[in-house]
């Protein structure tokens, strides 16, 4: 298995799936605190300016991106935030979590289509197999944040991850 990550729709679900080479609670890890998400959220040209993490089954990952690359044009200064509510919680194994488009506040966007994410970390061959099932509530909800380059974000995002974690071993 490669590197790279392999991206299928079924239905209204998109699943991600990519081998890291780090121990699966080090991936886990990264995904449950504030000071490792802070270094690898969001796609290329983007930084976390806020993120407040509390990990646990009910709490809230509240977070803004900012995009400070000026060779992107119109999104430069922009802020996108977002907020997950964790509604499952395995150690190493699983993080289930509700993704909203927020604002500041918290308040989620009206309009925007709201995602179940199940995050699996599964052992493999002494790396980590992370396979992301995000199913929205319809197969129109998935079309519109696919438009909105998701796929291409959540790859930059996970390019960064794989960096994070090799600088941290």
């Amino acid at each position: 298995m490669s590197n790279k990550m392999i991206s299928k729709v079924e239905g209204h679900e998109l699943i991600l799936e990519r081998v890291f080479d780090a121990p699966r609670e080090l991936v886990f890890k990264v995904f449950s605190e504030a000071e490792h998400l802070k270094h690898w959220w969001g796609p290329r040209g983007w930084t976390l300016t806020v993120c407040n993490v509390d990990f646990r089954p009910g709490g809230i990952w509240h977070y803004c991106m900012k995009c400070m690359d000026e060779n992107q044009g119109d999104f430069y200064g922009f802020e996108s935030w977002g907020k997950g509510i964790y509604q499952e919680i395995v150690e190493a194994e699983k993080i289930v979590y509700i993704d909203y488009f927020s604002d500041a506040e918290g308040n989620e966007a009206e309009g925007m289509p709201s995602t179940l994410v199940t995050m699996t970390f599964e052992e493999h061959e002494g790396k980590t197999k992370l396979v992301s099932r995000a199913q929205y509530d319809s197969a129109e909800a998935l079309k519109t944040v696919m438009e909105m380059g998701m796929e291409q974000g959540i790859t930059e995002t996970w390019d960064r991850l794989s960096e994070h974690l090799q600088s941290i071993q």
